[in-house]
């Protein structure tokens, strides 16, 4: 049983993300409830606000503490060649498709600070492909596309790193990509030119480019049954006939109303191909 405090709570943070959206047009009111509870909670401790209402107050009044309630509202953890079995399946189940394509269109959703958007620019450069490919990498968090820009990473994450490339089939060493500065590693020019990072938010806004793969790895799984419809159907409009869409491993296409539109191509990795 939902006790009163709880449905206080429930109540105060509908109206935060009410406020949230009609100040600073971000919605984040379709993400999973259980989820968004315990990082707006970290939130209220973070700002020392004492209550989630106290929370909605400070955001309305300063813009740039909704700025940094950004990083607790959205969630970004990556790594380079993350899941590597998934780059794997990319490399052997999708680079022989796209190799017939004369230039190339990707889109990476969600890519946090852009390590996803660089590991499949490296795969595409091993495979000679990245010459005619353009990536498009896009995020509703501004710091987060400044960061992944920049392409600037603490070194000590790179023995991880490597380990993950060299497990997704890397042909290569990951140092090729890469010059390490002190404490911090840069990614290399070439890898970075091919990247275009862009604001983008699956839960308002629409498809924007053709492409021939939409990466979209551990979104959808913080979002509530009607978003995740929305959200496929906003990737499904922007693949091309026989397009491929790449999830997470703990997401699927099983229940979703869009699920006709595609056949699966490697299940255990989340590849599926627009029908």
């Amino acid at each position: 049983m939902t006790s009163t405090a709880d449905a206080d709570t429930d109540h105060d943070i509908d109206r935060l993300l009410s406020s949230a959206f009609h100040r600073y047009h971000y919605d984040f009111r379709g993400y999973a409830a259980a989820s968004l509870k315990r990082r707006i909670a970290a939130a209220v401790i973070h700002f020392g606000c004492g209550s989630v209402a106290g929370l909605e107050a400070r955001m309305l009044s300063d813009a740039r503490t909704f700025t940094e309630l950004l990083r607790f509202l959205t969630v970004q953890v990556s790594e380079l060649f993350r899941d590597p079995t998934y780059f794997g399946a990319v490399r052997t189940a999708i680079v022989p498709y796209l190799e017939t394509y004369p230039s190339l269109k990707v889109w990476v959703a969600g890519c946090a600070t852009g390590e996803e958007a660089y590991s499949l620019a490296i795969l595409l450069a091993e495979e000679g492909l990245l010459e005619r490919t353009l990536i498009y990498a896009t995020d509703i968090n501004p710091e987060s596309l400044r960061a992944a820009e920049q392409g600037i990473y603490d070194v000590g994450r790179f023995a991880r790193f490597s380990d993950n490339y060299r497990r997704a089939g890397g042909r290569a060493s990951l140092s090729d990509y890469y010059t390490a500065r002190y404490d911090a590693a840069v990614i290399d020019r070439d890898i970075k030119r091919s990247v275009l990072f862009s604001d983008h938010s699956l839960a308002t806004d629409s498809a924007f480019a053709e492409v021939q793969l939409v990466s979209c790895r551990n979104v959808l799984i913080y979002f509530n049954r009607a978003l995740q419809d929305r959200a496929v159907g906003v990737l499904r409009d922007s693949l091309c006939r026989r397009g491929f869409l790449g999830l997470g491993s703990h997401e699927s296409l099983r229940f979703s109303e869009h699920a006709a539109a595609f056949r699966d191509l490697a299940p255990s990795e989340r590849l599926y191909q627009r029908i």
